[in-house]
């Protein structure tokens, strides 16, 4: 039996713990034909992101996968991740991880600023480099999800479920939560949805807002 909780925070990795879209930039780096071709039709949501991703992503070769952890080494995070962990840690509160990218490339990031230990789980893909080109292993894929947010979401026994995105792998995740913080495309997205959430800038501002509404 999962231990019961008050809160959880599930918080995407590629562009909102990031500053920039460090996954997307990747797959852009190295597979840029292809990326240019699929990227747009996932965003419209023509396609499904467990197609688009692992399309793109099986047609880079493994011998690149070096090169990829490399890419990912100096890519800057938001500002205030840090201050926002230790606030969560003094609150009980666990810190979720959840991205549709590469785990090694969320541990590389997190483990360079010295965060890694203040995170509670990382849910994320795996690959498989014994082959000529990369294979992808999710442990929580679905029909539309490589990586299905909302799967993950279910594994705490929560009173209050918190999301922080930016994009279009947020969305599900993002309409299953009791509390969303969006920015950028995710914005977007929930206005269509007719779904509430809280814009925000950087860590500081959910820190805030959460410490002048505790559970």
């Amino acid at each position: 039996m999962p231990e019961h909780l008050k809160r959880v925070v599930f918080c995407d990795f590629d562009g909102t713990i990031t500053a920039i879209e460090t996954f997307a930039g990747m797959l852009k780096e190295f597979a840029p034909e292809l990326s240019a071709e699929v990227m747009p039709k996932m965003y419209h949501r023509q396609i499904t992101l467990r197609e688009g991703v692992r399309q793109i992503l099986e047609s880079i070769p493994s011998i690149c996968y070096g090169d990829i952890l490399a890419y990912a080494q100096d890519k800057p995070i938001r500002y205030g991740l840090g201050q926002f962990l230790d606030f969560l840690q003094g609150e009980n509160i666990p810190f979720v991880v959840v991205s549709g990218g590469l785990r090694d490339m969320v541990e590389t990031v997190l483990k360079r600023e010295g965060l890694l230990s203040k995170v509670s789980a990382i849910f994320a893909l795996d690959v498989d480099t014994r082959y000529d080109y990369l294979k992808v292993i999710s442990g929580f894929e679905d029909e539309t999800e490589l990586v299905a947010k909302v799967k993950v979401m279910a594994q705490y026994l929560v009173d209050e479920s918190i999301a922080i995105g930016d994009s279009v792998t947020d969305i599900n995740m993002a309409i299953s939560a009791d509390l969303v913080f969006a920015r950028d495309r995710l914005i977007d997205y929930l206005e269509a949805e007719n779904k509430s959430y809280i814009s925000w800038h950087d860590f500081s501002d959910i820190q805030s807002y959460l410490a002048k509404h505790k559970a």
